[in-house]
């Protein structure tokens, strides 16, 4: 079953075309990566599938259902969630505060005007789950700002599943790791397998290769191939691609 599809779309910035009539499919359970040179149009179709952008023409449906002028917010609440390239956190506040006022945005207030949030302890409990589930069970009081740069990976990881998300989008959650924290990220990204349906934006070959089941390559706004991990790489087109000098906006 298809969870995700565009079709046609495509985004225009004055007189460059970023994304442009762009389809793709991700099947509900499997890891979708997408793939392609810098400035390919990755990171513009993300945001044009969570309606951080609007497209120009062309058409994003989710369940079967046109979501392509719906708002970012109406967007999580039917089940998208994302990271971004850059951490995106509330950097003075503790891991465990991140990750209740996520919990507290998908439940709705609870309307206790006058009783402290930290006295919410279903909200504490289930952002404590969500940390351990990501390996910050142990860093829970940490202020985010103190984690190191996996950690803080991580925890936007934990922000975006704390949504309980249908499709989780990943915007190179592996950028600025060493090995050891990129080791550490492949390991979490596979633990999500089982329970949730990944499309995967990464530039590290060797973890697109390793997680997903299909992948899309995607150059000059368009998607030129989609395959299993083994078809790509035998794809003269792709490592055509990837040999020339490729131009857009990322």
């Amino acid at each position: 079953m298809t969870l995700l599809e565009t079709h046609q779309l495509s985004k225009r910035f004055g007189g460059l075309l970023a994304v442009n009539g762009c389809n793709l499919a991700v099947k509900t359970g499997e890891i979708h990566a997408l793939i392609g040179p810098n400035g390919a149009g990755k990171t513009t179709l993300l945001n044009l599938i969570t309606g951080v952008l609007a497209p120009n023409k062309g058409q994003v449906r989710f369940e079967g259902q046109d979501i392509t002028h719906l708002p970012a917010h109406a967007r999580v609440h039917r089940g998208l969630a994302r990271t971004f390239q850059i951490t995106n956190l509330f950097r003075n506040y503790t891991v465990r505060v991140n990750l209740e006022l996520a919990v507290q945005a998908r439940r709705g207030s609870s309307f206790r005007f006058w009783q402290p949030v930290f006295k919410e302890k279903a909200l504490t409990e289930e952002a404590f789950r969500v940390a351990e589930r990501v390996g910050l069970g142990g860093r829970f009081e940490v202020v985010a700002g103190q984690l190191s740069h996996g950690e803080q990976r991580a925890l936007e990881v934990a922000l975006a599943l704390a949504s309980r998300p249908k499709l989780l989008l990943l915007d190179e959650p592996m950028a600025g790791m060493g090995p050891e924290e990129s080791a550490r990220m492949v390991e979490l990204i596979e633990s999500l397998r089982q329970e949730f349906t990944i499309l995967l934006v990464e530039h590290d070959m060797d973890a697109v290769f390793r997680l997903a089941q299909r992948i899309s390559v995607l150059v000059y706004g368009q998607v030129i191939a989609t395959g299993t991990p083994e078809e790509i790489r035998a794809n003269p087109e792709v490592h055509k691609a990837y040999l020339g000098d490729e131009g857009g906006v990322a």
